[in-house]
């Protein structure tokens, strides 16, 4: 009954998976009211989403909280005493930004109310003087764990922690600090060390799809140079067959039904350029396919016109050579002729001794 609702929207809610810290597990099939609401009693800021009779999200809000814009319509914060990660998927750009402005507005009344307290908890015993930026700033350092994954961890955050929670534990069972500023030390020293959690996750999150965006590309390397090595081939064989006639209009068949092929690849590819391609990427991508079919057509134009030269050439060598032919068999006939005649004029010259 103390709570008073500051800002309310509609979004999907997620979960991180426990088990994997990667995944995120959808909290319902449909979008659900996400709400900022003021607890006037404990003064204190929480999330509050209710799923059915189930409250999805009941998320207190410290100063030590962070809302990162992970795309568009996406985005996450850590909470500490949930020990969880939630996300929230919106419909538009601009219903993401309302919602991280008002998680900043929220988050800084939350430092006021905490600055407040801890300044009345000083004037009531001024020897107690403790807050979280007593907290020594701890190295990030990364290992390799088992297979290619980087995995990080905090080189002092968890005994800095320990040693603080021993320390506030300590003061408590001598009475020198209340058990609301103990929990909300506590819970300080824990955000600190879930920003630094959400962030490796985050660069884990980004070398996985640089890898796969890095095997992406290998194999349309690798696709690239098999089809060159089959182009070499296939230039190859067509230099090695020139000499034969049929080879030849088999394989200016063969190019034509290939160049057409690629015409109508070619066409079929620009009609679908305005009604299919979304993304800037995409429609980069298949302006780059576009042009190396258009290249590759005129690759295999050009080597049909020196097929038919070559053709040609032959064709015309041929009817040189029976041309040729022809000659020399009117000369042998001119020959035998001649031959006759002189064969009758020696029988003649025999008959008249």
């Amino acid at each position: 009954m103390g709570e008073q609702p500051i800002f309310s929207t509609r979004a999907h809610v997620f979960q991180i998976d426990p088990a994997t810290k990667r995944n995120w597990i959808p909290a319902s099939k449909h979008a659900l009211t996400v709400s900022y609401f003021y607890d006037a009693t404990r003064n204190v800021y929480r999330i509050i989403s209710v799923g059915g009779t189930k409250a999805i999200i009941n998320s207190t809000i410290t100063p030590n909280m962070t809302f990162t814009k992970t795309s568009q319509k996406f985005g996450q914060w850590a909470d500490s005493r949930a020990n969880t990660v939630y996300g929230l998927g919106f419909a538009s750009e601009q219903h993401l930004s309302q919602f991280a402005e008002k998680f900043q507005e929220v988050k800084e009344a939350a430092r006021l109310a905490r600055e407040k307290s801890q300044d009345k908890t000083e004037l009531t015993n001024p020897a107690l003087n403790i807050t979280s930026h007593q907290v020594l700033p701890s190295t990030v350092i990364s290992s390799n764990g088992p297979g290619d994954d980087k995995l990080f961890r905090s080189q002092s955050a968890d005994v800095e922690i320990t040693t603080e929670k021993e320390r506030l534990k300590k003061m408590l069972s001598e009475g020198s600090v209340p058990e609301v500023q103990w929990e909300a030390e506590f819970f300080t020293l824990q955000d600190n060390n879930n920003k630094l959690v959400a962030a490796l996750q985050e660069a884990n999150a980004s070398v996985e799809q640089w890898k796969k965006q890095l095997a992406a590309y290998q194999e349309e390397t690798e696709t690239l140079r098999l089809r060159v090595a089959e182009l070499e081939l296939q230039k190859a064989h067509d230099s090695s067959s020139e000499g034969s006639k049929e080879e030849l209009n088999q394989t200016l068949e063969e190019l034509e039904l290939l160049i057409k092929a690629k015409d109508e690849e070619i066409q079929q590819l620009k009609s679908q350029k305005s009604g299919q391609w979304e993304a800037e990427g995409e429609r980069e991508e298949m302006l780059q396919k576009l042009q190396e079919l258009e290249g590759r057509n005129a690759e295999l134009e050009r080597r049909v016109h020196v097929a038919e030269q070559t053709l040609a050439e032959q064709l015309a060598e041929r009817e040189k050579m029976q041309g040729e032919v022809t000659k020399v068999g009117e000369l042998m006939d001119v020959k035998i002729f001649e031959l006759s005649e002189l064969r009758q004029g020696l029988a003649k010259l025999v008959e008249s001794n």
